[in-house]
């Protein structure tokens, strides 16, 4: 019989090993939270009885540590993450695979999600940037703790934002609702959990490190994108509107010639789909990158 919140979560947790990180972390929250609330509005309705015996009372109604793990599992086997759902064929030929990757969702979502790492990454650094300056600031002052509690929890906040979209464009599975902070357990208890919880730190590092990562993604795919386009546009550009075309090669700058021109517009022709394959592996490495530092280890 289990007697207690924390010892349903620990043989939750066991009956859920191998799974996917973020499947257990949701598991885990959405477990504490319902056998947390339904323990404090028992104990408020009978105080008499053990408290041992109230929750073996609630847990038997919520379901088993192993009848749980089972749902969750059989819920992510009907729900793929994101853009996961869409899959390639084995058994498709050599081009088809490489040129079709223009029409895989998948490499247009993490394309969508490079180049708006920009904008996100200036939004995350400028919030970190601005909210460690005010909160180290003023630790020496009543108020610099609550503001750098308050900071973190955005942290937090910003981790799970991110997380969604993640998952959305790149197709990795994150957690779906946030983490739970139990409100019967103290004020200093939850805040000694924020500060010792792995996740509160790494997501900080995942703020600061995602201007630089979204700097580098625009760069070069907008300079893969934008040659290949050129490349592309050679015969439109030159024989329709004899427009001159150059091509620089290391220092030296050449006119682009009748006979360069289809060699050009081959190699742009070529230089997208391998681009788009690029974008798609960038955005699985990301994707795990964000796994590692937006997921919970259950520390």
């Amino acid at each position: 019989m289990v007697k207690s919140v924390d010892e349903y979560l620990a043989l939750l947790k066991k009956e859920l090993a191998g799974s996917d990180p973020a499947v257990i972390q949701d598991a885990l929250a959405d477990a504490e939270e319902h056998l947390r609330m339904a323990l404090a509005q028992a104990g408020s309705g009978n105080a008499s009885a053990p408290q041992a015996e109230v929750f073996s009372a609630i847990a038997e109604k919520y379901g088993s540590p192993q009848e749980i793990a089972a749902a969750y599992r059989q819920m992510e086997a009907r729900l793929p993450a994101g853009l996961g759902r869409t899959m390639h064929a084995s058994h498709r030929s050599l081009p088809h695979r490489f040129f079709g990757v223009v029409a895989d969702p998948r490499a247009w979502g993490a394309l969508l999600f490079l180049f708006l790492s920009l904008v996100t990454g200036i939004i995350y650094f400028w919030w970190t940037v601005f909210g460690l300056s005010i909160s180290v600031a003023t630790l020496v002052l009543v108020i610099g703790l609550p503001l750098l509690v308050l900071f973190l929890l955005s942290i937090r906040g910003i981790a799970f934002v991110e997380g969604r979209l993640v998952e959305a464009l790149l197709g990795v599975r994150m957690p779906r609702r946030r983490m739970f902070f139990d409100d019967t357990t103290g004020f200093w208890r939850k805040i000694k959990e924020l500060f010792t919880q792995r996740i509160t730190w790494t997501a900080l590092l995942y703020c600061i490190l995602k201007l630089g990562l979204g700097i580098a993604y625009a760069f070069v795919f907008g300079f893969l994108f934008g040659l290949s386009i050129y490349l592309i546009a050679l015969p439109i550009t030159v024989w329709a509107f004899q427009m001159p075309a150059y091509v620089v090669l290391g220092d030296t700058e050449y006119l682009a010639t009748d006979w360069s021109i289809p060699l050009f517009f081959i190699l742009g022709v070529l230089l997208l789909p391998a681009t788009m394959h690029l974008v798609r592996l960038v955005g699985r490495g990301h994707g795990a990158l964000a796994k590692a530092m937006l997921v919970s280890k259950h520390d």
